[in-house]
């Protein structure tokens, strides 16, 4: 499937087409035809790259690649971390991190905020103090943090405030909850890292603050790509990002024998 990112200039010039066309009297055919076109791209260009406006309500009970295995649970030398990650619209980051060797749940959810447990409605207003975050449960002993970590900054754009693409607000800020001091102080050598690196041009802006809460996203938001795989965001924004990332980490991607552990 194809979909073309139009620029806000033009936004604006078929908009103005589009007010040009509606305000004639007498409309042709050819006319009428244009309005349609207008209308499709505008609702195109702002709705489907847009994550909060493709949000749904329906549920899927299909949770694959999202379980630890029973001889993870069942191992007791085995010490699972976790990581918290706040990269814009938690679908892309649950989706991409999903596929990493090491990585054994990815749930969405919502931290850094003020409102005890919040919907994503009240997320959605970016009056919560919220972020939309993946939080990642992960082998220390098949991946590492510092390793999560190069994945998180080259698979979004940290020089965005509260951006990401289409998706605008506080909510989509790029963040880093660390739940300790080695956490915390390996975020902030693995961001000068790839500062220093010219991975972006521009300064990055991803906070690096304490987890101080972490509350679950709704069911339907779980494992939301691989439920969804044909909805119009996931084809459109969370597809290219995983090939970019099948491209750019070949070697830290779960094979098929894995995932089916």
């Amino acid at each position: 499937m194809y979909f073309e990112i139009y620029s806000e200039d033009y936004i604006k010039s078929i908009s103005f087409e589009l007010f040009k066309v509606t305000i004639c009297f007498k409309c042709k055919k050819r006319d009428i035809m244009k309005i349609g076109v207008v209308v499709f791209m505008l609702f195109t260009s702002f709705n489907l790259f847009n994550c909060s406006s493709s949000h749904s309500n329906n549920q899927s009970n299909n949770l694959t690649n999202n379980t630890i295995p029973p001889d993870k649970m069942a191992d007791t030398n085995v010490t699972l971390d976790t990581a918290t990650f706040g990269a814009g619209c938690f679908w892309c980051v649950e989706a991409i991190f999903q596929n990493l060797k090491g990585v054994y749940t990815v749930e969405s959810g919502y931290s850094g905020g003020t409102v005890k447990d919040p919907t994503y409605e009240q997320v959605c207003t970016g009056t919560t103090g919220h972020a939309e975050v993946a939080r990642i449960t992960y082998d220390p002993n098949e991946i590492s943090f510092e390793t999560l970590l190069n994945v998180f900054f080259r698979t979004h754009d940290p020089t965005t405030l509260n951006q990401q693409g289409a998706d605008v607000g506080t909510q989509y800020r790029s963040a880093i909850f660390y739940e300790n001091e080695s956490q915390k102080e390996t975020a902030e050598k693995v961001k000068a890292e790839v500062e220093a690196a010219g991975v972006w041009d521009d300064p990055i802006v991803t906070e690096i603050s304490p987890l101080t809460n972490y509350y679950k996203a709704e069911d339907y938001h779980q494992n939301y790509y691989n439920n969804n795989p044909n909805k119009g965001y996931c084809s459109a924004v969370i597809y290219p990002k995983l090939k970019k990332f099948y491209k750019e980490f070949p070697d830290l991607i779960k094979d098929k024998q894995e995932e089916n552990k």
